[in-house]
């Protein structure tokens, strides 16, 4: 009974410290790259940063570097959405 008990306790365990907050960071990041809009400040998992320039069903295109390169990406590789207020506000 107390071998039962215990392993109960381990799963409730790996539920709520390993499988929900997976669960939250995955929903996070959906809501994250479904939101994204023309003109956000993105940067991709390969580190690449750029300014999105069309958005589209499972892509999106954008613009990097000086001369303006338009690259296409899947959703799926944005990593996170740059917030350039972020940024003055830790220059600060």
């Amino acid at each position: 009974m107390e071998s039962m008990i215990l392993i109960v306790l381990m799963l409730v365990f790996m539920y709520f410290f390993l499988i929900r907050p997976e669960n939250k960071r995955k929903k996070s990041e959906q809501t994250m790259r479904d939101s994204l809009t023309v003109g956000d400040n993105i940067t991709t998992i390969g580190g690449i940063t750029g300014t999105i320039c069309a958005v589209k069903e499972n892509t999106v295109v954008i613009e990097s570097g000086a001369d303006r390169v338009r690259i296409e990406f899947l959703k799926s590789a944005i990593s996170s959405k740059i917030d350039p207020e972020a940024d003055k506000k830790q220059a600060k």
